[in-house]
């Protein structure tokens, strides 16, 4: 992955046409395009190889299931041209391996902990142990809350040079500038962009935040 923003967009969009034109929109002011289940399974896979032709696709999956059905649906998503697919670690350590072994060159994002409130209520208590299971599979980094910077900044301390990205800019609360201080290497937003008239000069206005920290 390539960080020159330090920003990925999450195109949370149902709607088609919607997320084509928002997608087209940002193109130029993100490193790449986040697509989850909302997406996928209201236009198909196609969505992920269309989105492919403008760059960067994180397929975010969460994969959380036993190493053979985990590695097919790694399979899958390369096969449509995905650079990234995001997993969990809660289903063990060889189920993580099995993405990385099924990802050939493409990306493995671990979760460690989600970024709603609930995150804390149960994947914030292992999220050192994941970061852990992230680091021994060979993944190429880690999903890290933006709503809790604190936790970026100890995580890092895990993974090392892996990559941080961290979800919950905007709409969660968190600020991208915090995230990026506490050590996350890029930040993912969705509703924030998406959402807003000009999406192109919302993800303009996030990724000149960025820049102003790291510069300092």
């Amino acid at each position: 992955m390539r960080l020159r923003h330090r920003l990925l967009l999450a195109l949370d969009v149902p709607d088609l046409k919607r997320a084509r034109s928002v997608a087209q929109a940002v193109q130029g002011h993100v490193d790449g395009i986040k697509v989850n289940w909302p997406l996928v399974l209201s236009a198909g896979i196609s969505i992920v190889r269309e989105l492919a032709d403008l760059g960067y696709v994180l397929c975010d999956f969460k994969i959380a299931d036993i190493p053979n059905t985990s590695r097919l649906i790694v399979e899958q998503a390369v096969r449509a041209r995905a650079s990234g697919v995001i997993c969990h670690a809660f289903a063990g350590e060889d189920s993580v391996r099995a993405c990385v072994d099924a990802a050939g060159s493409a990306d493995v994002f671990v979760v460690t902990e989600l970024s709603h409130p609930g995150g804390q209520e149960f994947t914030s208590k292992f999220s050192e142990e994941f970061a852990r299971i992230a680091v021994r599979a060979g993944a190429a980094g880690i999903i890290a809350p933006a709503t809790r910077p604190d936790r970026i900044r100890s995580l890092r301390g895990i993974v090392g040079d892996r990559l941080i990205l961290a979800p919950g800019v905007g709409a969660q609360g968190g600020k991208a500038s915090d995230a990026i201080a506490a050590g996350a290497d890029a930040v993912i937003v969705g509703r924030t962009i998406y959402e807003a008239k000009d999406p192109a000069s919302a993800a303009r206005m996030i990724a000149d935040e960025i820049r102003s920290i790291a510069v300092k």
